[in-house]
C-alpha cells in the first residue's frame, strides 16, 4: 500500500516537472480556434536569436507560465524566417526569399511575420478568438513580465486600456502571482 502511495506521488511529480506548453504550428491553432475558439498566443522567434533562446529556456519552463497558457491560449511557436506556409485571412503566407544555405543564420523574414508587423525578436503576439491580431509585444520577458500580458490579454482587460494613463494604473495595480 505504501509503495502505491509513493509511486502515485512520484509519477504526479514527474507529470508537474515535465509539464511543457503545448506548442502547434499556426495552421493548427486557426482550425482548433474553427471549433472551439479561444485566444491564440504566438511566440515569434528566429534559430540564430539568443534571446529568444533564453525565453525558451527561462520564461516558456516556468510552471505558472505553462499552466496559464495551456488554459487560456492556443500557443503556438513561429520560426520568423523560416519556410512554413500560414493560411490566415484568406491569404497565403510564405517566405519566397528564404535561403536555405543560411539556415541558423539571418534569413529573410516571412510575410506572415511582416504582416504581423514584427520588428524585433522575440515578440509576442496576441489574437482574438476571432483570429484578429490584438497586439504583439516585443523583447525578452522574463515569466514576471510576460505575466501582465498574458492576464490583461485573456481577462479582456486590454478592451479598457485606451491611453498611456489607463496602461500606467493597470500596471500599478496589477498583483503578480507568477513564482520564479
Amino acid at each position: 500500500m505504501r509503495l502505491n502511495i509513493l509511486l502515485i506521488i512520484f509519477l504526479l511529480l514527474n507529470i508537474s516537472i515535465n509539464a511543457q506548453i503545448e506548442w502547434m504550428s499556426m495552421n493548427e491553432a486557426l482550425d482548433a480556434q474553427e471549433k472551439k475558439p479561444k485566444k491564440i498566443f504566438v511566440d515569434v522567434y528566429t534559430e540564430w536569436c539568443g534571446p529568444c533562446k533564453m525565453m525558451d529556456k527561462n520564461t516558456f519552463t516556468n510552471d505558472d507560465v505553462v499552466e496559464y497558457i495551456n488554459k487560456h491560449f492556443y500557443a503556438v511557436k513561429f520560426n520568423a524566417e523560416g519556410t512554413e506556409k500560414v493560411q490566415y485571412k484568406d491569404f497565403n503566407y510564405t517566405n519566397p526569399n528564404y535561403d536555405p544555405k543560411r539556415k541558423g543564420r539571418r534569413n529573410s523574414q516571412h510575410f506572415f511575420a511582416n504582416a504581423l508587423k514584427v520588428s524585433g525578436y522575440p515578440t509576442v503576439v496576441f489574437f482574438d478568438e476571432k483570429s484578429d491580431v490584438i497586439s504583439p509585444v516585443v523583447g525578452y520577458k522574463t515569466p514576471e513580465q510576460l505575466e501582465i500580458y498574458l492576464k490583461m490579454i485573456a481577462t479582456d482587460k486590454y478592451k479598457k486600456i485606451k491611453s498611456a494613463e489607463d496602461w500606467k494604473r493597470y500596471q500599478k495595480s496589477f498583483e503578480s502571482t507568477f513564482e520564479d
